[in-house]
């Protein structure tokens, strides 16, 4: 075995950004990615991850030369050795959303061959700032039952007074108390400000209720929502601009949770159209069919994706297709699926750029172009993004 690089402190010339929430430097012939550095920097980096393959992990110890986009992190908790969930507290917010457009277009431009002249995809800004956005989060227990947050790529618990992340006082609840070591607890923010907390040991049975697109969500405690309060909106006003489902059409909604996107589909095809949902939670299904209880025209099917649309397929042809699947995206079975039903138009909903941009290969060679592509920072100080894709059938 070679000799690890473990521990080693580097000085680096920092490259660019790369996908995952670190940049991209070299060290003797071996490719080194670096988390809390800018492009452009160069930095001194100690290695805290070497398995002995081709690339190696460095962490920032001290910035040599600075990038103009530098800025002090708010959180003391965004440092080497720190807290897992935030990557880009020392990058200004304007500067973040650039390196989410970078990291969006090399990934299509690698795994799809899409020219980045053809979709310059600017991330845009939700309301609400970069701090105090995050409405839903999940802590973990330590062994000494207190909550805190995952250190970097580690299972260790960083006890916390707060997360800048979160708004004011929703986490108070947790942090005030002792929880059973190894448990995890989700803390939410409803709609009406109050708090709700689950766990291993005991659920918040009050439902949370959610307002979306002008209707009401009552949701159990736990289940999936938006984290970003402002995201569930935008993405309703986007596939109501570019689904276009004809009045008395049939429209499908993927992956379809609790059917906040179908709403927007049930408007445009009306009482004779028909609007399936296909989600696999069941609490999600349960919440959607009581929030759309005055839409009769939307349908509900509980299971999974690839199951579901089979049965579907011998039924109906669908005008429009919604999909807002996991991270991991569709996959060569599901677009299979659906290309072989072939709605006219696909709208998808995608949360990492990389499995949109092996999606987009593998619809561009079935026959669906990428027409329209929109991003958002729906995740500041973090690389995450969204973003949404409209495909046309040629």
């Amino acid at each position: 075995m070679p000799e690890s690089w473990l521990d080693r402190v580097l000085d680096l010339e920092v490259g660019p950004v790369a996908h995952g929430g670190h940049c991209v430097a070299r060290a003797d012939g071996r490719v080194v990615f670096v988390r809390h550095a800018l492009p452009g920097e160069r930095v001194r980096a100690v290695v805290t991850e070497d398995r002995h393959g081709s690339f190696c992990r460095a962490d920032v110890l001290a910035v040599l030369v600075p990038s103009p986009d530098r800025v002090e992190a708010p959180c003391v908790w965004a440092r080497a050795g720190g807290c897992g969930g935030c990557d880009y507290q020392h990058a200004t917010p304007a500067a973040q959303r650039r390196l989410k457009a970078d990291v969006l277009a090399e990934q299509l431009q690698r795994l799809a061959g899409v020219d980045r002249a053809a979709f310059d995809t600017e991330v845009e800004e939700l309301p609400g700032g970069a701090l105090g956005w995050r409405h839903r989060m999940r802590l973990a227990v330590g062994p000494d039952g207190q909550a805190g947050l995952r250190a970097h790529r580690a299972h260790d618990v960083i006890p916390i007074a707060d997360c800048l992340l979160a708004p004011t006082g929703m986490l108070t609840p947790v942090l005030e108390r002792t929880w059973r070591p190894g448990d995890e607890v989700q803390v939410e923010l409803d709609g009406d400000g109050e708090v709700h907390v689950s766990s291993g040991a005991g659920r918040d049975r009050r439902p949370v209720p959610r307002r979306v697109a002008g209707r009401e969500w009552l949701v159990p405690p736990g289940s999936f929502w938006q984290v970003h309060p402002a995201l569930a909106d935008t993405l309703c006003e986007v596939v109501a601009e570019w689904a276009e489902a004809p009045a008395d059409g049939c429209a499908w909604d993927l992956y379809g949770g609790a059917g906040v996107l179908a709403s927007v589909l049930a408007d445009q095809v009306g009482p004779e159209g028909s609007v399936t949902v296909v989600e696999s939670d069941r609490d999600a299904v349960q919440s959607g069919a009581e929030a759309l209880a005055d839409l009769p025209w939307v349908q509900w099917r509980v299971g999974r994706v690839e199951r579901v649309m089979a049965e579907l397929a011998e039924m109906w042809r669908p005008d429009v297709v919604v999909a807002d699947p996991p991270r991991k995206g569709l996959g060569r079975g599901v677009v299979d699926q659906l290309v072989a039903v072939g709605p006219a138009r696909l709208v998808y909903v995608a949360c990492d750029p990389a499995a949109l941009a092996r999606d987009v290969a593998l619809l561009a060679e079935r026959g669906y172009r990428l027409e329209r592509l929109r991003a958002f920072d729906a995740f500041p100080m973090t690389h995450h993004l969204e973003a949404v894709a409209l495909f046309l059938r040629d």
